[in-house]
């Protein structure tokens, strides 16, 4: 290709007019902190709310086989749909992915509660799965965002901003239940509880319709967020298998996406479900999702500490949650030992003045709670690392969104396996040591991408033709990436650095 051809295939690529600084300023909110604040909102709203009702247990059920049920289909779709994920939302766009999967969420809602009144779960397990597929596409399209948007040496503090605000929706959200059954004695939630949420969803939904298009954000160091241009779902495929035939070392973080979800059917039905009754369960989730927004805040910190090289961060991050790890599920053996499948718990077996189940006002609760607390500061670590980690590898925010699709697609398979082998009822001992076995394999597996692929600097050699070939028309982010405002440019090769 001459440079003429390139100048013109870049230049097709047109940028927004330029913005002066009093320009930025009037148009703020289509800088990049902005955009991840609206989708954090987004995610606050649905599955913000989604995890504010699973963490009560059995999705706010005595009986936890329905909810399990549809956990599993809706992971199965979930890991389906999640590897063609980033094709989707590559070619739909990023708003209009958000907008139409976050009505799956109140659909979701909406089976539970009718759940309550029929006792079928056929409903259940059909929303699970629609909610699946608009799952995948949802946190597909939040990825890219969260992951291209920023420059690199805001990545790991954006990260942290949003999982505070999604977090915070599930804080919020678990507040619901908290109020709605404080003497509630049924061990079922009530259908004020499911129909917050599915209003909650909705708003959330609709929130998505006042993100900026992507062509209008504009970086703090002047740079353009790149511009999808509109390609075919073929084009998207062929995009999808050569990220997998270039990027390879990507197959070694599997086993950390696949571990991310597995230890949630534990925490929230083997632990918080079996121990405690409706209403501690409920403040229980309240608690463990405060937490996740105190270890994302923490860790993203860390992980944009600037006096120390990026490759210095990555390799102390992998130690801090390997050690996380095993103190914190080593800490949960005490509690293993006191659970047994199909025997119940042994605080009020035959129903207290608040239920079956330890109470709030019990002698030993504190300790169980803080566990349950630990539990969830872990995830929020793991989840953190896991997209902050992504984030080091490329800047490319397409192939960032074939990574967010794996991540969450395997996670998905992941989910799906073990919701189902908790509703065949296997013994808490398997789910514990297979999440807490799960977690150490997955970092030693992705130990060799750190140290090889992590460096001080992310190169992107997009070349003319981009990732997957589709050269400058098919190319979301592709070589004009890291243009100025306003000052289209050839480049072979995009470096950054923190």
């Amino acid at each position: 290709m001459s440079d003429i051809e390139k100048h013109s295939a870049h230049a097709s690529l047109a940028a927004p007019e330029p913005h002066t600084g009093s320009g930025l300023s009037r148009f703020a909110y289509r800088t990049p902190l902005v955009q991840i604040i609206l989708v954090g909102f987004v995610c606050f709203l649905c599955p913000g709310m989604f995890n504010a009702l699973s963490g009560t247990g059995g999705g706010g059920q005595l009986d936890a086989t329905a909810a399990d049920n549809g956990n599993v289909a809706l992971y199965t779709t979930f890991a389906v749909v999640g590897f063609c994920a980033g094709a989707i939302c590559n070619y739909l766009g990023i708003r209009y992915t958000l907008m139409i999967s976050g009505f799956g969420y109140a659909l979701y809602a909406g089976s539970l509660l009718c759940y309550n009144h029929t006792q079928s779960d056929a409903f259940v397990i059909a929303a699970g799965a629609i909610l699946g597929v608009c799952a995948a596409c949802l946190w597909t399209a939040q990825g890219a965002i969260m992951m291209s948007y920023p420059i690199e040496s805001h990545k790991g503090r954006y990260i942290s901003i949003f999982w505070a605000i999604f977090n915070t929706g599930a804080v919020i959200g678990a507040i619901i239940p908290v109020a709605e059954n404080w003497n509630n004695d049924t061990g079922t939630v009530g259908d004020g509880t499911y129909i917050a949420f599915m209003i909650l969803m909705i708003v959330g939904a609709g929130l998505a319709a006042t993100l900026a298009k992507p062509e209008t954000v504009i970086r703090p160091d002047g740079s353009h967020v790149a511009i999808p241009r509109q390609t075919t779902p073929m084009q998207e495929i062929k995009g999808l298998l050569m990220c997998l035939k270039t990027d390879t070392y990507i197959v070694a973080l599997f086993p950390l996406f696949f571990a991310s979800n597995w230890f949630y059917t534990y925490q929230f039905n083997d632990y918080n479900g079996y121990f405690f009754n409706i209403r501690t369960r409920s403040l229980n989730s309240l608690m463990y999702w405060l937490m996740q927004i105190v270890g994302a805040g923490f860790f993203g910190y860390f992980l944009d500490m600037h006096q120390f090289s990026r490759r210095t961060r990555a390799i102390s991050g992998w130690i801090l949650v390997f050690v996380l790890v095993n103190v914190i599920w080593g800490g949960g053996l005490a509690m293993l030992f006191q659970t047994h499948r199909g025997e119940p718990t042994k605080f009020h077996p035959d129903g207290g003045p608040h239920g079956k189940g330890m109470d709030v006002s019990d002698g030993g609760y504190a300790g169980r709670l803080w566990l349950y607390m630990f539990y969830g500061f872990l995830d929020a670590i793991w989840q953190t690392y896991a997209y902050w980690l992504m984030g080091a590898l490329s800047n490319d925010p397409r192939k960032l969104a074939y990574f967010a699709g794996f991540y969450k697609g395997i996670q998905s398979a992941g989910a799906a396996i073990i919701w189902r082998i908790d509703a065949l009822k296997k013994p808490f001992d398997a789910i514990f040591g297979s999440s807490w076995g799960l977690c150490g394999v997955a970092l030693v597996c992705a130990l060799p991408v750190i140290l090889m692929k992590v460096g001080n600097h992310s190169v992107d050699g997009v070349g003319e033709k981009g990732v997957g070939g589709l050269g400058p028309q098919g190319v979301l982010g592709g070589v004009i990436d890291e243009q100025k405002v306003g000052e289209p440019r050839v480049t072979a090769e995009r470096v950054s650095s923190t």
